[in-house]
């Protein structure tokens, strides 16, 4: 079936183009390159993994329940629209709400692939240039596994947030080869992992699980690039230019503190929009779960050297400063090891299906 068939409300046109600005950089000094960063691009290189493969697509997935998500989380809960859903109206409802989730990662993720090309093209360090394409690769991997997730296993997708959508193209349109870097390794990477381990933590179906602990534990390297070149990049930058990658950051970070109110989903239940808004500011769930998506940015913006007063006041009002002092490197570390105890646990289950298997084989045999 037509990706397009499956998409609720457009979009009316799937090609979606943005004047690219800056210039291409080649450089021809080959020497070794910083030692950390040609680390990485070497993790990178290991750490190479199959979408096709790796994860078990032959898992059946509810299409009405895709992330066990409780009544509680879901906006509508309590209200009077609630009262008079029936269970099978309640399933329409996380189906959507699961494919609104899903979809923007999907978006972003390619927006991703597209920046991590961008900075193979603008960035002047060759060391920089190897790492980002690792990352390329990571992101086409990533936009597969959710495509496939949505088209196989919900069978709906929704349109790219309109504020998701502005942040790519602010992103992409800036003509400094750094501007990639900050508004996709940092704000959407930073965003995309925080939301990406909230879903694997409380999921109790396996299938979405493997996928998000997968792709977070390529993500972690992604953010740790950002940090790594930003952070050098920004100690030579005066303080009117830390100040214009400042209002970058603010503003998107207010872009994407409003796009998580699911407000499109709630629409096409016959919510009107200013009534999805009031129902998103008051549940509790999505409080607590807006807040804790800083949980990546916050650290890692004011680690690479972006911490001005406007700044920092930005944050007060977002109620997200005190994130600043998180750890973010063991965030990272948690991510990497959840996504190894993953794979030791369902090989460890899959050789002992076998054993039993082939003892079962044995005994039959013997029997005869």
């Amino acid at each position: 079936m037509s990706t397009h068939d499956l998409y609720v409300n457009g979009p009316q046109d799937p090609l979606w183009e943005i004047p690219a600005s800056g210039a291409a950089r080649f450089s021809w000094d080959y020497d070794d390159g910083r030692e950390r960063l040609l680390a990485l691009y070497q993790k990178g290189k290991d750490k190479q993994w199959d979408g096709a493969k790796r994860i078990d697509w032959d898992i059946e997935v509810d299409p009405y329940d895709p992330l066990g998500t409780p009544d509680e989380s879901l906006t509508l809960y309590g209200t009077r629209h609630w009262a008079k859903m029936t269970d099978k109206d309640k399933g329409e409802l996380r189906r959507h709400y699961a494919s609104w989730q899903f979809s923007q990662f999907l978006h972003g993720e390619q927006g991703a692939m597209v920046c991590a090309a961008r900075i193979v093209e603008s960035v002047p360090d060759l060391d920089a240039k190897f790492y980002s394409a690792t990352q390329t690769m990571d992101e086409a991997r990533h936009a597969e596994i959710y495509s496939r997730f949505l088209h196989d296993k919900v069978g709906m997708l929704y349109p790219v947030n309109d504020n998701l959508q502005g942040l790519l193209g602010d992103t992409l349109r800036d003509s400094r080869w750094d501007m990639p870097y900050l508004g996709m390794q940092v704000l959407i990477e930073g965003l995309a992992l925080a939301a990406f381990g909230m879903i694997r933590d409380t999921t109790d179906k396996p299938l979405p699980k493997q996928i998000l602990a997968y792709v977070m534990q390529d993500e972690a390297r992604h953010v740790a690039f950002g940090r790594m070149a930003l952070r050098d990049y920004y100690k030579q930058l005066g303080d009117a230019e830390l100040r214009e990658r400042e209002e970058f950051v603010i503003e998107g970070c207010y872009l994407m503190r409003d796009r998580l109110r699911g407000v499109e989903v709630l629409e096409n239940f016959g919510v009107s929009k200013a009534e999805a808004e009031q129902y998103s500011e008051q549940n509790e769930f999505l409080h607590l779960f807006r807040k804790l998506l800083f949980s990546r940015i916050v650290p890692c913006v004011k680690d690479i050297g972006l911490w001005g007063k406007r700044l920092q006041q930005a944050y007060v009002d977002m109620g997200v400063l005190e994130l600043g002092d998180s750890n973010l490197d063991l965030l990272m570390a948690e991510d990497e090891e959840i996504a190894e105890q993953l794979d030791r646990d369902r090989f460890a289950q899959e050789e002992t299906a076998r054993v039993a298997e082939v003892e079962e084989m044995i005994a039959e045999g013997a029997g005869g």
